[in-house]
């Protein structure tokens, strides 16, 4: 449960207890961007643009099985956040091998549609967090705080349309389920994972392993 962080008195010592008192929730976070929204705002009408962003938005079912996880808009990026406790307790898309098959699906789908213009292209960073507690600072929010969402966030630099960019640590839960629930499976987006990639990242003071898929 989110835990409400506001003291009005900047020197109080019972925020240092409440804060020190939290517990992390591991999970898996995601950073899904839709590419050149802002352009088509330049360039077309609201009734043009404002189509394809809802086509769009809709036409991503990893968003309603999820509707709760869902924690932040900005712009047109909205950011995820699934603890293991939920994922767990999901009937389907319910580990982390299941979540990449479906968000690979959804960005192969939008990209191969048949008919033109009716979507925008997206792009996704993915990453499995530890270092995360479920906190906000303005009331009757839901909200993740952490160095692993800002991290997520920074992998975010590496994509581009119609690409997932995900750290080693997600890669290595989702290699974990792969093969020992998915083992025989072929033609799988496991298939198409790219080789290791090693970043020094702003901020981030250790370099950051991460693998790409380009759908």
């Amino acid at each position: 449960m989110v835990t409400f962080i506001n003291f009005k008195n900047p020197n109080s010592k019972e925020i240092g207890k409440v804060l020190s008192s939290l517990s992390k929730y591991p999970g898996t976070c995601f950073f899904i961007d839709i590419i050149n929204s802002t352009d088509i705002k330049y360039n077309t009408s609201l009734a043009d643009w404002g189509k394809k962003l809802n086509n769009t938005f809709n036409f991503i079912s990893f968003l309603n099985d999820f509707p709760d996880n869902v924690v932040k808009g900005i712009g047109d990026e909205i950011m995820l956040y699934i603890p293991d406790e939920d994922l767990k307790a999901k009937s389907t898309y319910n580990d982390y091998f299941a979540l990449l098959e479906e968000i690979y699906a959804t960005i192969d789908n939008i990209k191969n549609y048949p008919i033109e213009n009716v979507f925008l292209n997206c792009k996704v960073s993915i990453h499995y967090c530890t270092e995360v507690y479920n906190i906000t600072f303005f009331k009757g929010a839901n909200d993740y705080y952490g160095q692993d969402i800002d991290l997520t966030a920074r992998l975010m630099s590496k994509a581009k349309a119609n690409r997932i960019v995900m750290s080693e640590k997600f890669y290595n839960k989702v290699k974990a389920d792969y093969f020992n629930l998915y083992g025989e499976r072929k033609n799988t987006c496991f298939d198409k994972i790219s080789q290791k990639y090693i970043e020094d990242f702003k901020g981030v003071p250790e370099p950051t392993e991460f693998r790409m898929i380009d759908v």
